[in-house]
């Protein structure tokens, strides 16, 4: 099992909204998510800066490189772009993080 974890960032004024969305979360995406390999998926918001840190375990032999092709995760990407900061395919802006510490 290998962790990724990632920055993000939030529009200003969009918090309660994106946090709504993702309590909603699509059944399909979140088979999509699971059979791409992936759980204990949590996404954190530091309310000042509007950013946000998620952390995921992925398992070994995951397919988390695949979810961009997904006609589910288009969708999802277009329909939270009005709310973060994206790219021109409105995948979100993120920033991978690099483990220094691990306790467990």
């Amino acid at each position: 099992m290998q962790k990724a974890a990632f920055l993000m960032r939030l529009k200003p004024g969009h918090a309660a909204e994106y946090e709504r969305r993702h309590d909603e979360i699509w059944p399909e995406l979140a088979a999509a998510l699971t059979a791409a390999g992936i759980s204990d998926y949590a996404i954190f918001l530091e309310p000042e800066s509007g950013m946000l840190f998620g952390v995921q375990n992925l398992a070994e032999g995951h397919s988390a490189a695949e979810l961009p092709g997904l006609p589910v995760m288009r969708r999802w990407w277009d329909y939270m772009a009005d709310l973060m900061e994206t790219n021109p395919d409105h995948s979100p802006v993120a920033q991978p993080l690099r483990q220094v510490f691990y306790l467990a």
